[in-house]
């Protein structure tokens, strides 16, 4: 009976574990609402954090990753799909390089912009952790791309 009781508790705390998972996995939503002329993309971003700032940086952090690493997945017609970085296991291999460029006020900045986002657009909602707020937010895909190969990131 013990050992009965032992494994209802643990499935139970498996499934609260997949629950918190889906949820953190829930906040890196990335949208591609469409490409400019010059090839950068404007991306519908949600971020998370103590307060709007956080969140911003947040929001623009990960529009950043995902044209970098993960690739948009959800979103119009003829955006570019395909992450700038395809080598396997470059996150480890770049560590270093992508800690400092992703560090608050780090290189990211630079091709990112705000300049789409309209004011009172973003949904904004609070939870126990902090506020989430969804950005509109334009990264410059072949400015990106050029400083990668540049610091010889990618080929």
């Amino acid at each position: 009976m013990k050992r009965i009781m032992y494994l209802v508790v643990l499935l139970a705390c498996c499934m609260g574990v997949n629950a918190q998972t889906s949820t953190v996995y829930n906040r890196s939503s990335i949208k591609c609402l469409g490409v400019e002329l010059d090839g950068s993309q404007t991306l519908r971003v949600l971020g998370y954090g103590r307060n709007r700032n956080d969140a911003k940086e947040q929001a623009m952090k990960n529009a950043v990753w995902a044209v970098i690493f993960d690739g948009i997945k959800d979103g119009v017609q003829g955006c570019n799909m395909r992450p700038l970085v395809t080598e396997v296991n470059a996150k480890e291999r770049y560590e270093d390089y992508f800690n400092i460029f992703f560090s608050d006020n780090g290189a990211y900045h630079e091709y990112v912009s705000l300049r789409d986002t309209k004011k009172r657009s973003g949904g904004r909602h609070k939870d126990k952790i902090g506020y989430s707020y969804e950005l509109t937010i334009r990264v410059l895909r072949p400015q990106l791309k050029a400083r990668l190969q540049a610091d010889n990131v990618i080929d």
